[in-house]
């Protein structure tokens, strides 16, 4: 029995390392040199290109495409649709090959909303919520909930994925927050 899952209709090229308990369904392609963590879950219709790297519970729904230069952490959720870039400036007639792309990463438990889109060549940061159909054009800082074309920082988000309030202290889970240059960091709360 193997330690991951792949549906008959994918298709994994040679060089690639798939990790434990990861799951990929109908139609997808991992391309040579793609490192993908274990416990991830890919929907249909899911590109990995060359040389992507994949952490650990990785979450990416259908039809997402990771082009070469995109770098995920551990526990990240790409929503259906969403859609990255690799070239800033891309020409079909001069294409500039991998020396050209730029890299894109996206920190530990970030989320990306169905139909976002992650301009190249920024980081979304740790636990970040990128609104559904947000155009990402700049870095976002750790914990920012980010809305709009462009978009725009429009509050905070806990880790579990709950809006914070002025507080900065969710009334889901109980984590409180402070806010430093990076984002918010957690702070404990009498000797918790």
């Amino acid at each position: 029995m193997s330690a991951y899952f792949v549906h008959e209709s994918s298709f994994i090229d040679e060089d690639v390392e798939i990790g434990e308990g990861t799951k990929i369904w109908h139609f997808c392609h991992i391309q040579r040199g793609a490192r993908i963590g274990g416990k991830c879950s890919f929907g249909q219709n899911v590109n990995v290109s060359n040389n992507v790297r994949i952490g650990n519970g990785c979450k990416i729904q259908n039809n997402v495409s990771l082009y070469e230069g995109v770098e995920l952490e551990a526990n990240v959720f790409c929503g259906p649709s969403c859609v990255f870039t690799n070239d800033l400036t891309p020409r079909a007639k001069y294409p500039k090959g991998s020396a050209g792309y730029k890299r894109t990463l996206i920190r530990e438990g970030a989320s990306i909303g169905a139909n976002a889109t992650i301009v190249c060549g920024h980081t979304v940061g740790r636990w970040a919520l990128i609104g559904a159909g947000a155009v990402v054009a700049s870095d976002v800082r750790d914990h920012a909930l980010m809305l709009g074309v462009p978009a725009r920082q429009r509050g905070w988000a806990c880790e579990c994925g709950e809006l914070l309030g002025e507080g900065l202290e969710c009334k889901v889970c109980g984590r409180a927050y402070e806010e430093k240059e990076t984002g918010l960091i957690e702070v404990k709360k009498g000797g918790r």
